[in-house]
């Protein structure tokens, strides 16, 4: 589908052909036009699927059909960290750029005083974090009243962190009478709850998950939980390494992974929450510039990272969703280029392995680091509870039930 076809405000219109917009990707093909037709859409797509201009779009052309002037905002995007904030300010920028429309990014750990003074000259967007918003809320700096748009982009995200409450009280303050947008990448049960508490009668458009690229390598090498972070600086020796991203499951083990990486004479950088923005920016640049061999990241940090060249990911933890996997690999191996995806495999892990391999609709290969000594006995510290020994024997019989299904011989079935 062309753009002209969505028959945009002419200004929206020039905009798209100055960013190179010619055909419209699956998920704009299905969400723009409910979006301008006003009704509430849920949209299920990964990041890198043109989601953003598929939600800016209609938000935006809403309110050039609407020329009434006003200091207060009448769209609102919510997005769980402060680089995806950036990313949509910045993109809503280029698509308004021959508009008189007012956008403001607010988010924590930037300077609040500047963000007072925008709100307070006026602004018809706001991109924002939940939490910097609601500080802005409680400081009477914002007032909602005429609201006409709200977006909740990377919901499943939004549920991670936590911001629900948030969001709630975000919500509750603001005119019922609106249309709502929701994307997440992943459709959860507690992300389709959210849309019955948000919406009204909306319209559900999904995209089905990419495969990963064939220019990846993806392999997973088992280790002992207790040997996890020497198999990675192993690795990093003996492979050929141009830039390396390892992704950790919490921020205390980003913490700790970089700390022994640093002390193993290795160049690294750390970016996670807990983290001020500058520090976060000077941890991407110096990535970007080849300052930092490896950046250890976790996931939530990561969204909207995008940096080229990446050599390597690592998945020092495996991720909690099998889509996660596809999205922290596809780092890798851009712009034709080759790349590996390397995951790190404790006995723990066997069955959220097996629910990769069922999403992929293939086994992955398992490989051993030659000259890596496996047998260095667990320290006490790290030998799992009786609960854990449970867990792991559940794990395994999903990987045995897995195998007995015969791996990726079984065709991949459809995404729920």
């Amino acid at each position: 589908m062309h753009f002209s076809e969505f028959e945009l405000n002419p200004a929206l219109q020039k905009a798209v052909g100055i960013m190179g917009y010619q055909n419209a990707t699956p998920i704009q093909s299905q969400a723009i036009p409910h979006g301008l037709d006003g009704r509430d859409v849920i949209g299920c797509a990964q990041t890198g699927t043109g989601k953003t201009a598929a939600f800016l779009l209609p938000a935006l052309q809403r309110l050039l059909q609407d020329p009434t002037p006003s200091r207060h905002p009448r769209l609102v995007v919510l997005a769980p960290t402060r680089e995806l904030v950036i990313q949509v300010a910045d993109h809503a920028r280029q698509l308004a750029r021959h508009t008189s429309l007012r956008i403001a990014a607010i988010y924590g750990g930037a300077k609040i005083g500047p963000q007072i003074s925008k709100l307070q000259r006026g602004v018809d967007v706001i991109i924002a974090t939940p939490g910097r918003l609601l500080d802005h809320m409680r400081r009477k700096n914002i007032d909602f009243r005429h609201l006409q748009v709200l977006i909740l982009d990377e919901a499943d995200r939004m549920l991670d962190m936590g911001f629900i409450p948030d969001i709630k009280y975000i919500v509750s303050r603001m005119p019922q009478q609106r249309q709502t947008m929701l994307f997440s990448a992943t459709m959860s049960s507690s992300v389709l709850n959210l849309t019955r508490q948000f919406q009204q009668n909306p319209v559900k458009v999904e995209v089905s998950l990419a495969r990963p690229p064939e220019a990846i390598r993806q392999a997973l090498y088992p280790v002992p939980k207790h040997l996890k972070t020497k198999l990675l600086i192993a690795l990093l020796k003996q492979l050929d390494v141009t830039s390396m991203l390892v992704f950790t499951a919490t921020r205390q083990q980003a913490d700790i992974v970089t700390r022994q990486l640093s002390k193993a004479g290795i160049a690294v950088g750390c970016i996670h929450g807990d983290f001020r923005q500058r520090e976060r920016i000077a941890a991407l640049e110096g990535f970007r510039s080849g300052k930092y061999q490896v950046l250890v990241a976790t996931n939530i940090a990561a969204r909207g990272l995008d940096v080229e060249g990446i050599s390597h990911v690592i998945n020092y933890d495996v991720p909690q969703h099998a889509e996660d996997y596809i999205h922290r690999i596809g780092r890798t191996a851009r712009a034709e280029a080759d790349g590996d995806a390397i995951t790190l495999v404790t006995p723990d892990d066997e069955g959220l392995i097996y629910r990769i391999e069922y999403l992929l609709g293939r086994k992955l290969e398992r490989k051993t680091l030659p000259g890596f000594n496996y047998d260095v006995p667990t320290p006490s510290w790290a030998k799992p509870s009786p609960k854990a020994l449970s867990r792991q024997q559940a794990h395994r019989t999903l990987g045995d039930r897995w195998r007995s299904m015969g791996g990726g011989n079984r065709r991949r079935g459809r995404r729920r």
